[in-house]
């Protein structure tokens, strides 16, 4: 059987988001990850439009034969960050146009320097298709055609569950990585660096309330946001991650206890790799009934239009969506990825080279696509779709 898409990390939470979404647009998707136990759900409920194959990112070969063979014409890739260029190195060998839900920056560099290479191939790849990066970006290529200069723009997320107790929001080594690497930030044309939990404010957003906020190094934003907003002078960009008190203690306990740690532990004469001990942990968790979460994505930007100063407030408000409800506010994470490489199968993207989603993604036409699942978009508390 041939798919429409292939999934690399299928067998995760963002990519049974991912899958689940495409099969119910009416696309055949190819799960491939190493744990089909994990996605046998989808597998009967699409049994006519999905298939799995074994994949590890790590066996290149094994890889680029596998995407050739799925007859794809785009891959997601919802792996851990890590295995993002691996994968598009295989696709680009494969001949398939490629997304995938975000790099750190010195990744994310490398990606953006295939651009020559993609398009000589004729391929498209999008880095950072998710909420933020992803739903992020294509906020401020919105708003940016609204500013002749702009000064500062500030990114995140924030969000909160009726229940409070702790359950896995998304990637745990994403988390860890957010509360613990040193944050690279603009201010007044200059890359500044901040531990994150010496940058902590508490803050209200709409659809969440009050909770504290901080600046992360995990996120790409702030290297895409200054190259897209360069040309009109931009000073200052920072993102911040948000958590509620009750999941950000929690992280900081583990966090207090190692298991951000990328040294192996000898245990039983075997390497054990704290995190990723964690993440396998971590799995057995289940949430609790009847719990829901909300979540605020947001883009500040500041500046001037016609010589007057001008303010921009940009939010994506994604609330608990029925028959959803073990995802969390994930989906706006897989269900973005879904939509830009609908968007790249059906040609509505189809200018080939390697690019960050403010770059090349309609924002009208995935904001109206946003509204079908939900998701409102707002400009200065305003409904845009």
């Amino acid at each position: 059987m041939k798919f429409d898409f292939c999934i690399i990390g299928a067998t995760g939470m963002q990519g049974r988001i991912v899958t689940r979404d495409l099969a119910e647009s009416g696309c055949s998707v190819l799960m491939c990850g190493r744990d089909k136990s994990r996605v046998e759900h989808l597998l009967r409920k699409f049994k006519k439009k999905t298939g799995f194959m074994y994949v590890d990112l790590s066996d290149m070969e094994n890889a680029v034969r596998v995407i050739k063979r799925s007859g794809a014409k785009v891959v997601v890739c919802a792996a851990e960050g890590d295995w993002n260029l691996n994968c598009l190195k295989a696709c680009i060998k494969a001949g398939v146009h490629s997304i995938d839900l975000g790099s750190d920056i010195p990744m994310l560099k490398k990606q953006l320097a295939l651009n020559k290479t993609l398009k000589k191939s004729k391929l498209i790849h999008i880095t950072g298709c998710g909420s933020v990066p992803g739903i992020g970006n294509v906020m401020l290529n919105y708003a940016d055609g609204k500013f002749d200069k702009i000064d500062t723009v500030e990114v995140g997320f924030a969000w909160d569950s009726n229940i409070k107790k702790f359950v896995v929001p998304f990637s745990i080594e994403s988390i860890l990585e957010e509360f613990t690497m040193i944050a690279p930030y603009w201010h007044n044309h200059k890359v500044m660096k901040i531990r994150p939990t010496d940058s902590i404010v508490r803050v209200y957003h709409k659809a969440v309330g009050k909770e504290n906020q901080f600046n992360v190094g995990h996120h790409p934003e702030t290297y895409t946001f200054h190259k897209f907003c360069k040309k009109k002078g931009v000073k200052n960009i920072e993102f911040y991650a948000g958590f509620p008190d009750h999941s950000m203690e929690v992280i900081q306990k583990l966090v207090d206890l190692g298991f951000e740690s990328k040294k192996p532990v000898k245990f039983k004469g075997m390497d054990i790799w704290p995190d990723e001990f964690l993440t396998e942990l971590l799995k057995r968790l289940r949430m609790p009934k009847g719990y829901k979460e909300t979540e605020n994505l947001w883009v500040l930007i500041k500046g001037k239009h016609l010589g007057k100063n001008k303010e921009i407030l940009m939010e994506c408000i994604v609330p608990p969506l029925k028959g959803w409800e073990d995802a969390g506010c994930n989906i706006d994470t897989g269900m973005p990825a879904s939509i830009m490489a609908q968007m790249i199968f059906k040609k509505v993207i189809n200018k080939p080279g390697s690019y960050s989603p403010e770059d090349i993604v309609p924002p009208k036409l995935f904001f109206k696509e946003l509204r079908k699942r939900k998701m409102g978009v707002y400009e200065n508390s305003r409904v845009i779709n």
